[in-house]
């Protein structure tokens, strides 16, 4: 009996890489499609060639597909070839602020990419769990409006509502978005009505600070790891706003893999989860700071900018109870600590060559 077939879309980044080898160990035959996007994005900087190659050393059942998600053929032909069992759907266009430079090509990948994907998998493989890396940023600057507290080193949601954080019935219209998060929007709406329409299993991941020691952190996208760099570099990173208190929950790539996993074992139609850290893995900037100083001995350099970026949250951390309840043996096993020093310890590997 032939292993099973995984398809990853985005196999070089953050989140693809680290469901590549997740599923690889599982024994699946993983194909992954990635054109290293990120580099044209972000320059060299975002180059993920690096981790393309180290995927292709390690593991044997590794499969690389140079495409462009936005090729519609291409996808269509490969999704009919393989028939995966499950595809994973987490390229796409991260910036905000590129998509305000670059608004056709931040749709096309973000939304017309997805579409793609959606139609191809219903085309050859509609009973394969259809998984989409989403994001909080669907929810626009609702958060925002939540009466918020101003405490030491962070803001906190004042409403006990939220005690938990941000739940999926948080409304998504009536706020400002970004472009990117308006596209965002339309390939998490799609995903779900595939799912609900044509009753295909689908999931909208709606992730939080997603991080890990194999992202190619940059300033207009990687929070955490980009800040580490900084640190380790003796760069300067700069603080946009709220007072440098503006607050995010951070998960590893590892969990979000196996959340990936435990979707793909036990399908819903049309599910929409939040995906982060949590309140207990939340942090501001001034908290990170103190976290990697206290890891490298190293102060860190910074210059504080009084604009803050448009659309951007002043305080968000998910609510992970819908998913726990759906998923009980799932959990954060990757803690705040944890998250710095994988990250820290694969920086100082890449930049002493």
């Amino acid at each position: 009996m032939s292993a099973p077939v995984c398809l990853v879309t985005g196999s070089s980044g953050l989140i693809g890489s680290e469901v590549v080898t997740y599923f690889h160990q599982r024994g699946f035959v993983v194909h992954g499609i990635d054109n290293n996007q990120r580099a044209a994005f972000f320059g060299p900087g975002g180059d993920t060639r690096w981790n393309q190659r180290r995927l292709e050393a390690s593991l044997n059942n590794f499969r690389h597909q140079e495409l462009d998600i936005r090729d519609r053929v291409g996808i269509l032909r490969l999704v009919g070839e393989l028939r995966p069992k499950v595809i994973v759907h987490a390229a796409a266009q991260p910036s905000h602020d590129l998509a305000a430079r670059m608004p056709f090509d931040d749709f096309d990948v973000n939304a017309v990419g997805t579409l793609n994907l959606l139609e191809a998998a219903r085309q050859a493989c509609p009973e394969s769990p259809f998984i989409h890396m989403s994001t909080n940023k669907v929810y626009g600057d609702g958060p925002n409006h939540i009466p918020l507290v101003e405490l030491e080193t962070r803001w906190d949601y004042a409403d006990p509502t939220y005690a938990q954080g941000i739940p999926e019935t948080f409304p998504i219209d009536h706020t400002l978005h970004s472009l990117f998060g308006a596209s965002k929007v339309a390939a998490d709406v799609l995903v779900q009505e595939y799912g609900r329409y044509f009753g295909m299993p689908t999931a909208c991941l709606r992730g939080g600070c997603l991080t890990g020691p194999h992202h190619a952190g940059v300033e207009l996208h990687g929070f955490l790891s980009y800040l580490v760099k900084c640190n380790l570099e003796e760069r300067e990173y700069k603080i946009y706003g709220y007072k440098g208190k503006q607050v995010r929950d951070n998960i590893h790539a590892e969990d979000v893999a196996a959340l990936m996993f435990a979707f793909y074992e036990n399908p819903k139609v049309g599910a929409v989860y939040n995906l982060g850290g949590g309140k207990e893995n939340s942090c501001s900037i001034l908290e990170a700071f103190q976290m990697v100083e206290a890891l490298t001995g190293k102060p860190q350099r910074y210059s504080y900018i009084d604009q803050a970026r448009t659309g951007d949250h002043i305080c968000y951390y998910s609510d992970l109870r819908r998913m726990k309840q759906d998923y009980p043996e799932w959990g954060i096993t990757k803690s705040l600590q944890d998250i710095f020093e994988d990250i820290a310890r694969a920086w100082d590997t890449r930049l002493r060559g």
